[in-house]
């Protein structure tokens, strides 16, 4: 997750001197107004004044924004001081508040309230004490919650505490406000996008950029989030939107690439079952019809040793024929049940595969799409970084790849087809396999330390040795 607290140090440093940067004469005052306070809270006659309370409530005011050393919980305890005046002063006619009860609430509400609580808030986030920090800050936003500084506090705080989810609400009350700073949005995405709320971080993001229009950080991580949640489609729109305000982009273009390599990869993977899934296997109608075929010389035997058993009922084999005969009935019968449903399997599935020809050729069609995209957005990327590592690399193995995938062809082939169109299909292979050399050169002559690259070398150059003494004509194409 985001953090961004250290954007505010320069800010939190300067207030923090300011609070504590008094001299000792002052400093004196105000412990003695403090020591005087705490002792009249603890006279009996005292204790039940509101005026008591009221000079409490502003010594500790006092004390948070000028001296907040004497004491890190002033504000917390001035504001306490303000709701026992107005707790104890009541108009003696209407019951509702007195003088001192409204000058009480008035000063809850006040800017000198509001900077007590963002003083010790900042106190206590130096202190490292980052659970009241946070929950200082908050107040701080209660009391002015239209002020963007404590809003952006209270988030930052917030952070650092073992709730740090709980920062969204805050962040979310300063950009309501009006708060345009892009660390901001982009913390608030992550914090969304970490509980799994996509479609708020999504919103976030478009709030952002609307706000924001020129930043590449929202931007590219709207293109983050889109791809990593599944939002392939949405992804290559936003890229493509990108790309044509910034052509030359290497980053987005070699994003771009990317998510079409991964979809290759998977429509290839689909292709592979379905092309499996066509093959015919053994054809249970028929298999059905012979053995019911089966079935019925078997019954026909079982008749005719019936009737001999009846004319020689003392003869041994005879008897023992009839058993076998019977057994190979009762087994014939298992079996015919048995490829009777087999048959209904296979209607069911031919009728669910009945368009997969169509099905197969569309995601061929797909693929060498897909695959044209791949080659396209990596090329870009060399045409603006030529010794671009990863360019190079998946360039060369989106090759390399294609090639392994034209071969499968070959092993599917009978001798019919081989003699036919084999030797055709054995160039374009090597063909492919040659195209991804250069690139596979030019990426160890970039980082040749790397073990997938230097495996994938070795194996590619022993592949092409192969075709060269075979004396396959390698085929090249687009």
């Amino acid at each position: 997750m985001k953090r961004f607290s250290f954007f505010l140090l320069a800010g939190l440093l300067s207030v923090g001197a300011y609070a504590q940067g008094i001299d000792a004469l002052t400093e004196k005052a105000f412990q003695s107004e403090k020591e005087k306070s705490d002792k009249a809270i603890t006279d009996e006659k005292a204790n039940v004044k509101p005026k008591t309370w009221l000079d409490r409530a502003k010594t500790y005011e006092n004390i948070a924004t000028q001296a907040i050393k004497l004491d890190s919980n002033a504000a917390t305890v001035a504001f306490d001081a303000y709701k026992k005046v107005i707790e104890l002063d009541k108009d003696k006619k209407t019951g509702g508040p007195g003088k001192l009860a409204k000058e009480a609430e008035e000063a809850m509400k006040g800017q000198t309230m509001f900077q007590a609580f963002m003083n010790s808030g900042i106190y206590k986030y130096q202190a490292k004490n980052f659970k009241d920090a946070a929950r200082l800050m908050s107040t701080a936003g209660e009391i002015n919650p239209k002020d963007t500084t404590a809003a952006l506090y209270a988030g930052i705080f917030t952070q650092n505490t073992d709730k740090p989810g709980d920062a969204k609400a805050h962040f979310e009350r300063y950009i309501a406000n009006g708060g345009k700073d892009v660390s901001v949005y982009t913390t608030l995405v992550s914090l969304y996008y970490q509980d799994k709320e996509i479609e708020k971080a999504l919103a976030t993001i478009d709030k952002g950029i609307a706000n924001l229009p020129n930043s590449k950080d929202l931007s590219n991580q709207k293109v983050s989030i889109l791809v990593t949640s599944g939002k392939t489609e949405d992804a290559i729109t936003d890229l493509k939107g990108l790309l044509a305000k910034d052509p030359n982009n290497l980053n987005n273009l070699l994003t771009m690439a990317t998510i079409y390599d991964n979809r290759v990869g998977k429509e290839s993977d689909e292709l592979s079952k379905l092309v499996s899934s066509a093959k015919k296997g053994p054809n249970a109608t028929k298999q059905l019809a012979d053995e019911k075929v089966v079935l019925k010389e078997s019954q026909n035997e079982l008749t005719r040793l019936s009737a001999r058993a009846k004319k020689e009922p003392r003869n041994v084999d005879v008897k023992n024929q009839l058993a076998r005969v019977n057994q190979m009935i009762a087994d014939s019968k298992t079996k015919i049940a048995g490829l009777e449903k087999d048959v209904q399997d296979q209607a069911q599935a031919q009728a669910a595969a009945g368009n997969q020809e169509q099905k197969i050729a569309e995601l061929t069609k797909n693929i060498e799409r897909d695959r044209a995209a791949v080659k396209e957005y990596y090329s870009k990327a060399l045409a603006v970084d030529g010794n671009n590592f990863d360019a190079n690399f998946n360039l060369g193995a989106a090759y390399f790849n294609e090639a392994v995938q034209i071969r499968k062809q070959l092993e599917m082939m009978d001798m019919k087809d081989y003699q036919t169109k084999g030797k055709e299909i054995e160039g374009q292979v090597c063909g492919k396999f040659k195209q991804a050399l250069p690139y596979f050169e030019k990426a160890k002559s970039v980082k040749d330390t790397d073990t997938d690259l230097n495996e994938n070398l070795t194996n590619l150059q022993n592949i092409l040795k192969q075709f060269e003494e075979k004396k396959v004509p390698c085929i090249e194409s687009k």
